[in-house]
């Protein structure tokens, strides 16, 4: 069965517009290569083990990869391009394996564009972090997850079925509350990864074996 990607494409086509215009300016060198692919096999490889699973889906380190590239990447029209990778070679990797019967469900499916930008917008909470205390990077850690969670599932109630959620407060309730566990494990994934996303960043590109903020 021949592999199919979105009839419109447009995030790839954005990514690779972003990542020509972004080339010249950044400097990739073979460190920072490494950590990118560094970055997107845990997202992908996380994804595929938890993803399929209800008990573990929502733990991922989407997020936290868009907090880091907020604090880390300093041209902030290019701190969007790691989450965007992250996220767009991930779910390419994973319509891959739909389409060969290998997993349960598409990497790309309607509405995604939603989630999408939503991750994005953690990003600019990571431009608010740049040169933070450690304790206030954790409170961005909790902020982040939180705004995703509000939101997303805000635009989940809204296109829904209203068989799903009626359409008022008491429905929209019940869609916040129905989506508790996989907030939950998103807070307790952007805790644990961005530390570990932070000292990775740090041994790999800057060949530092402590955590250090910058």
């Amino acid at each position: 069965m021949p592999i199919r990607l979105p009839k419109n494409p447009y995030l790839l086509q954005c990514l690779f517009n972003l990542f020509l215009h972004k080339y010249n300016m950044m400097k990739l060198n073979s460190r920072n290569i490494i950590f990118t692919i560094f970055l997107i096999a845990v997202a992908t490889i996380t994804k595929i083990i938890c993803a399929p699973n209800l008990s573990l889906s929502g733990f991922s380190p989407i997020i936290a990869i868009a907090l880091f590239s907020g604090m880390i990447v300093k041209d902030k029209e290019a701190s969007f391009l790691l989450p965007l990778l992250a996220l767009v070679v991930s779910d390419l990797i994973i319509q891959v394996l739909y389409k060969a019967g290998l997993f349960a469900f598409a990497g790309f499916y309607k509405y995604q564009y939603i989630n999408y930008a939503l991750i994005l917008l953690t990003t600019l909470i990571g431009w608010a972090l740049q040169g933070k205390k450690v304790g206030s990077i954790f409170a961005g850690s909790i902020i982040a997850p939180t705004l995703f969670f509000l939101l997303s599932n805000l635009s989940v109630w809204y296109f829904s079925s209203h068989t799903l959620y009626s359409y008022d407060a008491k429905g929209l309730m019940a869609c916040y509350v129905a989506a508790l566990p996989f907030y939950a494990r998103a807070l307790v994934a952007t805790i644990v990864f961005l530390p570990l996303i932070l000292g990775a960043y740090n041994y790999i590109v800057k060949t530092k074996a402590r955590l250090t903020l910058a």
